[in-house]
């Protein structure tokens, strides 16, 4: 998603490439993951020429907030307080994001 929202509009070409730069990946994986995407509802592709051309289907902050509902229903059966355990204890917060988050979650409770 993230090479689809740079690029505005992308070819499955155009995304394997991007991606083939940074390490070593198959095209047709990046095929299958972009008709996943788009049966999610997360791109939505036309025609152009031979190709198929995938643009985003919905806001970056939409689709971020339905993957993270997805990896937390799939992880950790929908509840999200031991997925942010786990990121509190393992994540190497610096003071900065820990008053961030604390800042984050007392917003929350008013």
């Amino acid at each position: 998603m993230k090479v689809v929202w740079k690029l505005e509009t992308a070819t499955v070409r155009d995304v394997y490439e991007r991606l083939r730069s940074r390490r070593d990946i198959a095209y047709t994986t990046v095929l299958t993951m972009m008709k996943i995407l788009e049966q999610k509802g997360y791109v939505k592709k036309t025609r152009a020429d031979r190709a198929f051309v995938y643009r985003p289907a919905k806001p970056r902050a939409q689709v971020v907030g339905a993957m993270v509902r997805e990896f937390v229903d799939r992880v950790f059966d929908g509840a999200s307080r031991p997925m942010l355990l786990h990121l509190v204890k393992q994540a190497r917060l610096s003071d900065k994001e820990r008053k961030a988050l604390l800042r984050a979650i007392e917003e929350v409770k008013e």
